[in-house]
């Protein structure tokens, strides 16, 4: 069960990537420009972003098992239109149809929290997230080297492929889940801002991903301009390989979810933090171009990488702790601040790169890092916190119980 959620949160994040891959097939096979052809890539992402608001609360108010296979159903046909658009309006729309489904990776996590005991939920998130950025990584290079073999509507329609195979699979697979509330959709939309504001858990939580992923996003940001400069004079291709050392926390991130099991999501947090300090330090090497430049960023970066997921992997066991029935709504509240978080992250780096250079990008790096490190010394650590709670929630008779038989 675990390995068949793992692929749905691999198929479901590469449907996200993989079009930044074929962005030049696309306007040679349509006929238009490479600046155009990149509006499929935004339609993608922004459609993404609504299907967290406005779809991922829904997982607390239908079935998991159900709403999974819509979604990945949507999600396949979505696709198929994408691979048959006989233009760029018409892919354009339907790649916004694709983001908007492809959300499916986000019912996912709060659906496993529910199915494995408290004491097991940090590794089956860890293990989820391995299949998320085996997903994102490997998306790229499977539609890239595909569509040079057989022209850009190839990706598409073998991802539709698997995602409708994806949705036979979970019909069967996935156990009966019941609905943990029944309110009205208006009420589901604007309850993630109400738990923000009463979950003070949630909100530290947010704020620990939110300021670790803008450094993870200021770095990646700007890694291509620091390559591309005089230092190194490199191509888009030497991004492309550093990143792939990132696979590496496919491997971690399960281990960092068993730490979590057994010593709470604090201390983990806590070494993810001082993690990203170091790697801050490590990355300003890479201003000095050569061989010992390279080899830093390359180990900067996959320490980065590595604490970022595992952090992540931290805060979500806290997250999905706080309230049984609300998971899907906690998850929107959380991610949704995660991704503010990068995009602001890579605002900033693109502006201190202008002003300060690959080490003021740096110092933007240690600085979010010491943020997070002062948010976690005014809370202390106390690592059972949020799976003490969990038990009570599902042994006491005032909260309500989990939604799953």
């Amino acid at each position: 069960m675990v390995l068949i959620l793992a692929v749905t949160c691999a198929v479901a994040v590469g449907n996200i990537y993989f079009p930044q891959a074929i962005g030049p097939l696309v306007a040679a096979g349509l006929h238009v420009s490479p600046d155009s052809a990149a509006a499929v890539v935004t339609a993608t992402q922004i459609g993404y972003t609504a299907g967290m608001v406005l779809l991922v609360p829904l997982g607390d108010r239908f079935p998991h098992r159900s709403f999974l296979v819509v979604l990945l159903a949507l999600n396949g046909l979505a696709l198929l239109a994408a691979g048959c658009a006989p233009a760029l309006p018409a892919l354009i729309a339907a790649s916004a149809l694709v983001g908007l489904t492809t959300v499916g990776a986000q019912i996912v996590g709060p659906l496993a929290a529910g199915l494995v005991a408290a004491d097991r939920q940090g590794a089956v998130i860890g293990t989820l997230l391995s299949g998320s950025t085996g997903g994102m990584l490997l998306a790229r290079t499977f539609s890239g080297t595909l569509g040079e073999w057989l022209g850009w509507r190839a990706p598409y329609l073998v991802a539709a492929v698997l995602a409708l195979t994806l949705a036979t699979v979970l019909a069967f697979a996935v156990p009966s889940t019941t609905p943990s509330s029944r309110q009205r959709y208006t009420a589901l939309l604007v309850e993630p801002l109400r738990l923000l504001r009463t979950e003070p858990e949630l909100r530290r939580s947010c704020f620990y991903q939110a300021t670790v992923f803008a450094g993870f996003s200021a770095v990646w940001t700007c890694l291509a301009l620091l390559l591309a400069g005089p230092a190194y004079g490199l191509g888009a291709q030497a991004v492309g390989m550093i990143a792939l050392v990132g696979a590496a926390t496919m491997v971690c991130t399960p281990l960092a979810g068993r730490l979590v099991d057994r010593y709470g999501p604090d201390p983990v947090n806590l070494v993810c933090m001082l993690g990203v300090l170091v790697s801050a330090a490590i990355l300003t090497l890479g201003a000095r171009g050569g061989t010992l430049g390279l080899t830093s960023l390359t180990v900067g970066t996959l320490l980065l990488d590595t604490a970022m997921q595992s952090g992540m992997v931290a805060n979500q066991v806290r997250v999905y702790a706080l309230r049984v029935d609300a998971r899907s709504r906690l998850n929107t509240a959380y991610m949704t601040c995660a991704y503010l978080g990068g995009s602001a992250g890579s605002w900033l780096g693109i502006r201190v790169w202008s002003q300060a250079g690959w080490w003021g990008v740096c110092v933007l790096v240690a600085l979010l890092a010491t943020l997070a490190l002062a948010r976690q010394g005014k809370t202390g650590t106390s690592p059972n916190r949020n799976q003490d709670r969990s038990a009570t929630a599902d042994s006491g008779s005032d909260t309500p119980r989990g939604p799953y038989r």
